[in-house]
């Protein structure tokens, strides 16, 4: 007889329901949220375990890793599909929620997510500490500005680079508030030369990776872009068709049908947020900064025509993904005429 287990993990303690094929509860229990700890109390010879679900979140990619290097068949699961699905028990609770997930292994009734390779993760890591030095960085200095439009001093439109000497020039003649601003800018320069250590060893990374090189012959596609798609990816081929992209990253538009009434709303937000923002960025950066022309901008620039800046900004986003997965997948490179492009997109 087969059985099937849930997971519902919290930052101490997992919870564990083990049921068999007719939904009949075997065995419930709390295990530390620990891979060693939670494979001794799975692999009892006494269950036979054909799906084990645990929900998505801040854990489950290290859990999920040690339940599957041990062989035990796991599963990560949609949060949004288990949330729907759990939301129908009266009361939340975490056995209720482990129950849930069981039962959602039994009957087959999941969508499961990727779980990014060690490597991928590691980028990631990467792309997050620098984006929050670079935003710490930036809410200082506009700290700083507010706190000087107090005493009737504006700073005005000034660079990164004379920041710091704007500052000391405008506080210089009162003595507290200079003192103030003095420890307010070492932290922000703090934070600068940290951002800088890591924007390096980003830079190290994508010199040295081939497929992020030819990601970057795309227009509008940097070092930063073309990283975070390689680790938000991560393994193209888990996309049958490159524009499947688009829907997994949140940008394309949504859709109610109902009898009558089929209405398409605005794009779903679904996904890595983030690499949806650095797609919006490129998009932008394509549209109003690129002076060389390409078939791309010229597609863009039509759609804007018909439909406005923002709603190309958008789409244009999307056709980078698709682009960018295609040249990830078949080795080539971005081809600025359309004449050269021998496939489609």
């Amino acid at each position: 007889m087969k059985h099937y287990a849930g997971l519902d993990v919290s930052v101490k303690e997992t919870t564990v329901c083990i049921v068999d094929e007719g939904g009949r509860i075997c065995r419930e229990m709390k295990v530390a949220s620990h891979p060693d700890d939670l494979v001794e109390a799975l692999k009892n010879p006494a269950w036979n375990l054909a799906r084990i679900g645990l929900e998505a979140g801040p854990l489950s990619q290290w859990l999920f890793s040690g339940l599957a290097g041990a062989g035990l068949p796991a599963i990560c699961i949609e949060t949004r599909h288990a949330k729907a699905f759990l939301k129908a028990q009266v009361n939340k609770t975490d056995r209720n929620d482990a129950r849930g997930i069981a039962q959602m292994m039994r009957v087959n009734l999941f969508r499961p997510v990727h779980v990014k390779t060690l490597m991928s993760q590691k980028r990631r890591a990467l792309l997050i500490a620098r984006k929050l030095l670079q935003e710490k960085a930036i809410a200082i200095e506009n700290d700083i500005r507010g706190l000087l439009r107090n005493f009737g001093l504006k700073v005005g439109i000034v660079g990164a680079a004379k920041f710091a000497d704007r500052i000391q020039d405008l506080s210089g003649d009162i003595p507290e508030l200079r003192d103030i601003m003095e420890v307010l800018l070492a932290a922000r320069q703090k934070l600068r030369e940290q951002f800088t250590v890591l924007h390096e060893r980003l830079l190290s990374i994508v010199k040295g990776d081939t497929v992020c090189r030819r990601l970057m012959t795309v227009p509008g596609v940097g070092p930063v872009v073309a990283l975070a798609f390689n680790a938000t990816v991560d393994i193209p081929a888990r996309f049958k068709n490159s524009k499947d992209v688009g829907p997994a990253l949140g940008l394309t538009p949504r859709l109610h049908q109902s009898g009558e009434d089929n209405r398409v709303g605005r794009v779903s937000l679904c996904g890595d947020a983030m690499m949806r923002t650095l797609l919006y960025e490129a998009a932008q950066v394509l549209l109003t900064v690129m002076k060389k022309w390409s078939w791309l901008k010229a597609w863009a620039m039509n759609v804007a025509k018909r439909r406005g800046r923002q709603r190309a900004t958008v789409a244009l986003a999307r056709r980078l993904a698709v682009i960018m997965h295609r040249i990830w997948s078949d080795g080539s490179e971005f081809r600025w005429a359309r004449e050269e492009a021998t496939a489609v997109i």
